[in-house]
């Protein structure tokens, strides 16, 4: 197998670890090179490092990963979304797995919550089936992997006001069928905050209605290359 050719990207291993003052972040302007800078509601600055699709290196993702952040930067945006979900004054916290359960407790705890309420990808025996759905993502195309609600949780969310929280929404198939399990009980989902809400194709995904309860600290492109660097794409 021949490996693309790099264009505009570099390692990873410096992104994610500042939040930087918007007069010391670089243009918010394309084509970019390397990163792209992505405007907090406060006004700073994160960059995000550029990643190539593995089966289009034209096409590519301005990418975040909590998980390799700063925990300055990950107590931040958590911080961030928990002022973004604080109006709607949810009875309780749920944390999508994997990444969205870094997210979940910070917005638990700056709301108020003494706990939070997490699914997970680990069927334990005592599991229900009724209480799952298959997700699918632009990280993990292969799919075949379930979200599950522990049974025992079950009387924490069901009939509850709750916000949903996960890491970032792109293709938007993480979130839907959690999303219409969690309804299919009895939960009332005021709204899914996120870190990142990446281009536009979870609107498409999720339905009008559904996408205007997605509340996001940043943006991200979906880019394509030009000679000069990425440009956004749709």
């Amino acid at each position: 197998m021949t490996t693309p050719v790099p264009h505009f990207t570099e390692p990873t291993t410096h992104y994610w670890q500042q939040l930087l003052p918007a007069d010391a972040a670089p243009a918010p302007t394309p084509p970019w090179r390397h990163g792209v800078p992505a405007t907090l509601p406060d006004g700073r600055v994160l960059m995000l490092p550029i990643r190539q699709m593995a089966d289009d290196p034209g096409l590519a993702v301005a990418s975040f990963l909590c998980n390799q952040a700063s925990l300055d930067v990950v107590d931040e945006l958590g911080r961030l979304l928990a002022e973004r979900l604080a109006p709607l004054a949810p009875e309780v916290v749920i944390g999508l797995p994997t990444l969205g359960l870094t997210f979940a407790p910070l917005v638990a705890r700056h709301l108020g919550h003494a706990r939070y309420v997490p699914l997970g990808y680990s069927r334990k025996f005592w599991y229900d089936e009724a209480l799952s759905g298959a997700v699918q993502s632009i990280t993990t195309p292969t799919g075949g992997k379930r979200v599950y609600l522990d049974p025992h949780l079950l009387s924490l969310v069901q009939g509850k006001r709750a916000v949903v929280v996960d890491d970032a929404v792109s293709s938007g198939r993480t979130l839907l069928a959690p999303w219409t399990m969690l309804e299919s009980i009895g939960v009332q989902v005021a709204a899914v905050g996120v870190a990142m809400r990446q281009g536009n194709r979870w609107r498409d995904t999720l339905g009008p209605e559904r996408a205007a309860r997605v509340v996001g600290v940043f943006e991200s492109p979906l880019l394509r290359a030009t000679d000069e660097g990425w440009v956004p794409r749709d």
